[in-house]
């Protein structure tokens, strides 16, 4: 895998993944309900902040984010 900056995507490019991700995710936020919309901006933050990557899988030849501590160590 290789490690893509988020930010050499286009916006729209991001965005898709973003969604792709959280739709496959089904992500856990807990008691509280989280809009879609903060759900697309918390992943942003997490890709700005570090705490998640983009990767591109040569084999697979998809873009993925994986979390921080999804990595092997």
């Amino acid at each position: 895998m290789i490690q893509v900056p988020f930010d050499a995507l286009e916006t729209e490019t991001l965005d898709r993944v973003i969604t792709h991700f959280i739709l496959r995710e089904g992500s856990d936020y807990g008691e509280q309900e989280v809009s879609f919309e903060q759900k697309l901006a918390q992943v942003h933050q997490q890709l700005q902040t570090g705490s998640a990557i983009l990767v591109f899988d040569e084999d697979e030849q998809s873009v993925n984010i994986i979390l921080q501590e999804q990595l092997p160590k």
